[in-house]
Order: structure tokens, then sequence, then C-alpha cells
């Protein structure tokens, strides 16, 4: 009797499926038991005081921010292409992403829960279809993308003691300059008639490649929507860094501004690599590499990335509210399991 390959696949794709996040929790656990072996666990906790509860709480409101100005970096994204939304129905669905990015060690992104939320309001009939809303996404993405890698070249040049700290500044101009190469090979592709514009009107999977080509094309054509967009994205890597400022003063960090603005871009670039959980161990061992070269311990280094992990996920909390309500509000729409999944930034 011979195999039936076509039944075969499915069960293979949803056990492969299910084992990477598992296996993503364990490497953020190897991660971490390897970092922590070379610390005292007392020396990860602040000097509590009142400063230092007005520190985290200054981070955890700017973390607050830097949602509400992601989201109105999607809301541009989707004015440029035609579709009006509220600022606050999409600032729920963002508040239930982050929730399910940062808590929900599934396979299904918070991407994909905004891809799914947003193409699948029944009520509305000018609500985007998948691949739309798919390639909203995606180009909000790579508008985090593109800022990202020149704020982290910003601070190299503007502080040119961070240009000479051996692999520290080696590895942060290597990851600044192959992601924006990266990002520009992907963005002429998505742009170009012959590769993305050869894709619109196809059915299946290639219709959301296709829609991504249509998305660009159209915030392309307004140059006030790109300015919009990549002003918002500025804040919002402006609010990230804020918070790590006020992290390092919780923590009695002695880390200048440009090192922050210099190496906190780095890090997050390198956090978005699916090897982890949410970062987890890949984030505290990056920041052991930059800051080391500027007397920052491995204790303090992985203190810094688990303060900045904390505050995200106290923050998230405030999707979960969001995520109950969506999920009842909720009339259909596409299985989040069979959209894809924008890379994060």
């Amino acid at each position: 009797m011979g195999l039936d390959d076509g039944a075969a696949v499915p069960p293979v794709r949803e056990r492969v499926r299910r084992f990477l996040p598992v296996a993503r929790i364990v490497v953020s656990v190897a991660i971490l038991i390897v970092l922590l072996r070379k610390v005292h666990l007392h020396q990860l906790a602040p000097h509590w005081d009142g400063g230092t509860v007005g520190f985290l709480l200054g981070g955890l409101a700017c973390s607050v921010l830097a949602i509400a100005v992601s989201t109105l970096r999607w809301q541009r994204v989707l004015s440029a292409m035609g579709v009006r939304e509220r600022f606050g129905a999409l600032f729920s669905t963002y508040l239930a992403c982050q929730f399910v990015s940062s808590f929900l060690p599934s396979s299904i992104g918070g991407d994909a829960l905004r891809v799914s939320r947003l193409s699948s309001r029944r009520n509305r009939p000018d609500a985007p279809s998948s691949p739309e809303s798919f390639a909203s996404v995606v180009v909000d993405r790579m508008s985090g993308w593109f800022v990202l890698p020149l704020l982290c070249l910003a601070g190299l040049v503007a502080n040119p003691a961070l240009r000479h700290l051996g692999r520290s500044s080696r590895l942060a101009f290597t990851v600044s300059v192959v992601s924006l190469a990266g990002l520009g090979a992907v963005t002429f592709a998505a742009m170009h008639p012959r590769v993305g514009g050869r894709l619109q009107g196809r059915t299946g999977w290639l219709r959301f490649i296709g829609a991504v080509h249509e998305g660009i094309d159209r915030v392309r054509r307004n140059r006030a929507a790109i300015v919009e967009v990549i002003g918002a994205a500025l804040l919002y890597q402006v609010a990230i860094i804020g918070v790590a400022v006020l992290a390092t003063h919780a923590l009695d960090l002695d880390i200048g501004p440009t090192a922050l603005l210099a190496f906190v871009p780095a890090v997050a670039i390198i956090q978005v690599l699916p090897v982890s959980f949410g970062g987890l161990g890949v984030r505290e061992g990056a920041f052991a590499v930059f800051l080391h070269p500027l007397g920052v311990s491995t204790a303090h280094a992985v203190a810094l990335g688990l303060s900045l992990y904390g505050m995200q996920l106290i923050s998230s909390l405030l999707g979960a509210p969001a995520l109950a309500l969506g999920q009842r509000r909720s009339s259909g729409g596409p299985p989040v399991s069979e959209t894809p999944v924008a890379p994060a930034a």
C-alpha cells in the first residue's frame, strides 16, 4: 500500500508548528542559564527607593506611549492605502497583539492577529481584505526596520568613542548595514513590476505578496504619508529608547544617551531573530556584548534586558481585556493560522 503524501504533510506541518514555540522557550531558558551562571542573583535587583519606583513607573508609561505611537504609525499606513480606521479600534487591536506576542507561546504571532482582526469586521462594508490587511502590517513593520539601523548608525556617528569599542562597534555597524541592505532588497523586489507586480491578482498565498506590492506603491505615491509613517516610526523608537534611559536610571547604570541610541536599536534588531521566546535571553546576551566595553558588568546588562522585558510584559497586560472583548465581538473572518505573519520591528 502506497503512502498518501497529501494526507501525511498536514500532520507533519502541524507537529513542526507546535514544536517551534517549545524550542524557542528552551533556547531562551538555555541562554539565560548561561548568563545567570556568571552573576549573583542579588546583583539583578535594583536598590529600591522612591526614585527607583518613579523611574520604573515612568518606563511603564513610556512603554504604553510607544504602543500608542506604533498604532498611529499603522493608522497612517492604512490611510495611505485608502483604508480609514479609527485610532481607538486599532489601539485595542494593537494591545491585543502585544498581549499575544508577550504571553502566548504559540506559533500564532501578534501580527497575524492584527491581520485577522482588521479583515474580519463584517459590520464594515469597507473592511480591507486579508491580503490588504497583511500588506498594511508588512509596510508598517518595514518602516520600523528602516528606522532602527538608521538610529544605530546615528548613535555611532554622534559619539566617535563608540566607533572604537572593538567587537561591539563592529557588530552594531554590521547589524545595521545588513538590515538596511536586506530591507532594500525586499523593498526593491516587492516594488518591482516584474517581481511583486506579477503577483497582483493571483490566488492562494501569492495574493498576499501581490497586495504588499500594491500597498507599497500606494504609500510611495503619497509623500505626505511617507513623512507621517517614518515620523511615527522615529517617535516609536525614541519612546523605546526613553524606556531604556529610565531603566538605566532605575538600575543606577551610567550609560550615556548616545550609547543607548546606538545599541538599543541594534539589540532590537538582533532579538527579532526567531530563535527565542520574545527575545528573552538573546536580548540580555546582546546587551552584555554591546555594553561590556563601556564598563557595564554582565549582571547589570542582564538586569537591564530583564527590566525592559518586564516593563514590556506589564504594559502588554493592557491587551488582555482587548483580546477577550475582540474574541466575543468577532463574527468570523479568516483563520489566524492561515494568515502570513510579518517580521516584527
